[in-house]
C-alpha cells in the first residue's frame, strides 16, 4: 500500500530539510528482526525441509525435502501464492526432469526466474556433489533438462549451496576443495555476460572464511550483503546465521557478524535467503515448535527509524533524517531494506512515512471502532477483547471515530492477561463519557498469583476519577469530576513507585509516598469490576459502567499525556 504520493513526499522532504538543517551527528542506520515464525504444516512435514529460496516477485518458493512423494532422497519442491499477502499453497514436486533417484538440493532461483541453480550427486559431474543449472525460456514454461556447470566451477570435492547474484554474473557457493582456510569455505565464480562461461572460482578470503565451517551463502539483491551459515565464532557443532557487508560490489567483504538471538537459537539455523524487497529472511532450523526434524522459518526485517531511541517515531526523528538529506553515505539510511543504499533520499523518506508516529511503548490498543460483532480488536498485540451482555457499537458517536456504549446492567468487555502490575511501570489511557457516579471503567480480574483491582473508576459520591490499584494500600482519589456527560481523556500512570492520575492531559492526583507493586495475572475488564460485582463494596466502585468508552491504550512504560 502506498501511504503518500510522490508529490507529497517531495513537498514534505523540502519542508523538513529546511526545518532540520542543524549540525549532523554520525548515526549509522540499523535494522532489527521480528519473532521468527514457522512456515506451517502445509510447507513443513515430519521429514526434513531445507534450502529455501523465493522468486523476485515473492510468489514462488523453492526448497528441498526428503518427504514422501519424491523421486530420491532429497528433491526440489515448489509452492506458490497469488499475492504476497496470501498463505503458501500446497507444495508440488518439480518432477522427473529436475528430480532423480539421486540427491537434488540447495536450489536457488535467478532474479529473472529463468535459471534454477542447485546441487546434486547425479552422475556426470566432477565430484561427490556438483553445481547444476536448469533453464527455461519463460517463467510459464517447463524446465529444460538440467546441465552440470562443468569442471572449471566444480571440483572432485563437495560443491553446493549456490546463490546467483541479481545481475546473473556472480555465483557464490560453498566447497571443501583444497585452497581454502577451513573445513568448508565460501567461493565465487564470475562471468562477463549472462550467456558467458563461468571463470575459475575465487575464495572469499580469510576475512569471511575461518578455520572452521562456512557454507550455504545467500547474496542480497543489491550485492552488498552476504548471509551464510557457520560455526566460526565458537567452534561448536551448532550452526548459526552470519552476515558480511561491503560498501560497493567492487569492495572486499567486511568481517562477518552473527545475526544474534533474535534469529539464532540454541539449535541449528542454516540456509538463509533474503527476499528481493529485503524485508523477509527465510531460513532452516531444527528448533522446537516445528513440524519435523528440520523446518522452514521466516522472520521480517524491520528498519530502526527511532533514531533517538526514545521508543517513538516523531518530529525529532524526522529532523535527524533531514540532517543527512542527500548525503552519499550510510547514515540514517533505511531504504532499500535491510541496509540502505548509502544515500538518504525519497526512498528513505517513504519508508520513514510508514512508521510515522509509531510508538514502540504501546502494548495494546483497543480502538473500539468496530460496527458489529462480539470482538473488540487489539490493533497492536494479541489481546482481542470479547463483548459480554449487549454493549452497542456506536460507529459515529466516539471521541475518535467509533466507541462502545455500555448499559450499566451487564455489559462489559473481557481481555486476556496483558500485564502484571508488579513487573514495572505501565500506563493506561481511555476516553470516557458518562453522567453516572460510582462506576468501574477498567479493572483487572482476580488471578492465580494475586487479587485484581480497579485500575480506573469514579467515586460513589461525586464521580471523581480514582484508582484502586495497589490494594490493600489506599485508593488514590482526585478532585476532578469526570461524570458531567462530556468526553474526558483519562489516564493512570504507575512508575513503579508512585501512581498518577490525569484528566484531559493534566495531572490531577499523585501519591505522596512510595508504594509496593501488586502482583496479578488476571485479564482486564472494560466497564466492570474485578469480580463482576453489581454493587459497590467498601466504598470502591464496582457496578457496571453506563456510558461510552473509546480508544483504550496500554503502554509498558510510564507515559505522560
Amino acid at each position: 500500500m502506498k501511504l503518500v504520493d510522490d508529490s507529497k513526499i517531495s513537498l514534505v522532504s523540502l519542508g523538513f530539510v529546511l526545518a532540520c538543517l542543524v549540525s549532523a551527528r554520525h548515526a549509522v542506520a540499523e535494522f532489527t528482526f521480528s519473532t521468527p515464525t514457522n512456515l506451517g504444516s502445509l510447507i513443513n512435514t515430519p521429514d526434513a525441509e531445507g534450502r529455501v529460496c523465493i522468486s523476485a516477485d515473492g510468489l514462488t518458493l523453492y526448497f528441498d525435502s526428503n518427504r514422501f512423494g519424491g523421486s530420491g532422497g532429497f528433491d526440489i519442491w515448489m509452492s506458490t501464492r497469488q499475492t504476497t499477502d496470501e498463505q503458501w499453497g500446497a507444495p508440488v514436486n518439480l518432477g522427473p526432469i529436475m528430480n532423480t533417484v539421486y540427491e537434488e538440493f540447495d536450489s536457488n532461483i535467478s532474479a529473472d526466474g529463468l535459471s534454477l541453480f542447485f546441487a546434486s550427486d547425479h552422475p556426470g559431474g566432477s565430484g561427490d556433489f556438483d553445481l547444476w543449472v536448469a533453464r527455461r525460456n519463460t517463467t510459464d514454461a517447463d524446465w529444460d533438462v538440467p546441465v552440470v556447470l562443468g569442471a572449471i566451477v566444480n571440483s572432485q570435492y563437495d560443491d553446493d549451496g549456490p546463490s546467483i547474484s541479481a545481475d546473473g554474473l556472480s555465483l557464490y557457493f560453498s566447497s571443501n576443495r583444497p585452497g581454502g582456510y577451513g573445513q568448508t569455505d565460501l567461493w565465487v565464480t564470475t562471468r562477463s555476460t549472462v550467456n558467458g562461461a563461468w571463470g575459475e572460482p575465487v575464495n572469499l578470503g580469510w576475512t569471511v572464511n575461518s578455520s572452521l565451517w562456512e557454507a550455504r551463502p545467500n547474496i542480497s539483491p543489491d550485492g552488498l550483503t552476504l548471509l551464510f551459515g557457520s560455526n566460526q565464532l565458537d567452534g561448536s557443532v551448532f550452526c548459526d546465521l552470519y552476515m558480511a557487508r561491503r560498501e560497493t560490489t567492487q569492495d572486499t567483504w567486511g568481517t562477518p557478524v552473527k545475526l544474534g538471538s533474535a534469529v539464532n537459537s540454541p539449535d541449528d539455523e542454516d540456509w538463509p535467503c533474503i527476499s528481493a524487497d529485503g524485508r523477509t529472511l527465510f531460513f532452516e532450523s531444527d528448533r522446537p515448535g516445528g513440524s519435523g526434524s528440520w523446518d522452514l522459518w521466516q522472520v521480517s526485517i524491520e528498519p530502526v527509524v527511532d533514531f533517538d531511541r526514545d521508543e517513538k517515531v516523531d518530529l525529532t526523528d524526522f529532523c535527524k533524517l533531514g540532517q543527512f538529506w542527500l548525503q552519499e553515505q550510510s547514515q540514517v539510511d533505511i531504504a532499500p531494506a535491510p541496509l540502505g543504499d548509502g544515500k538518504v533520499d525519497l526512498k528513505d523518506l517513504a519508508v520513514f512515512a510508514e512508521h510515522w508516529l509509531t510508538d514502540y511503548r504501546l502494548l495494546a490498543h483497543w480502538k473500539l471502532d468496530e460496527t458489529e460483532g462480539s470482538i473488540a480488536h487489539d490493533s497492536v498485540g494479541d489481546y482481542d477483547g470479547t463483548l459480554h451482555g449487549n454493549p452497542l457499537w456506536q460507529p459515529a458517536d466516539g471521541r475518535l471515530a467509533g466507541a462502545l456504549e455500555f448499559d450499566g446492567v451487564d455489559d462489559y468487555v473481557s481481555t486476556p492477561f496483558v500485564l502484571n502490575p508488579q513487573d514495572g511501570a505501565f500506563s493506561v489511557f481511555a476516553w470516557i463519557k458518562t453522567d453516572a457516579e460510582g462506576q468501574v471503567i477498567i479493572s483487572q480480574s482476580d488471578g492465580s498469583i494475586g487479587p485484581g483491582a480497579t485500575w480506573l473508576g469514579t467515586d460513589l459520591s461525586a464521580g471523581k476519577l480514582m484508582t484502586g490499584l495497589m490494594s490493600p494500600q489506599p485508593s488514590l482519589l482526585s478532585e476532578s469530576v469526570v461524570t458531567d456527560g462530556q468526553w474526558h481523556h483519562i489516564a493512570l500512570v504507575w512508575d513503579g513507585s508512585l501512581r498518577y492520575l490525569y484528566v484531559d492531559g493534566v495531572e490531577v492526583a499523585k501519591d505522596t509516598g512510595a508504594l509496593a507493586g501488586m502482583p496479578s495475572d488476571g485479564g482486564l475488564y472494560f466497564g466492570a469490576g474485578k469480580n463482576l460485582d453489581r454493587f459497590p463494596q467498601g466504598g470502591v466502585p464496582a457496578n457496571f459502567w453506563s456510558g461510552l468508552i473509546d480508544d483504550v491504550h496500554i503502554y509498558n512504560r510510564a507515559v505522560t499525556p
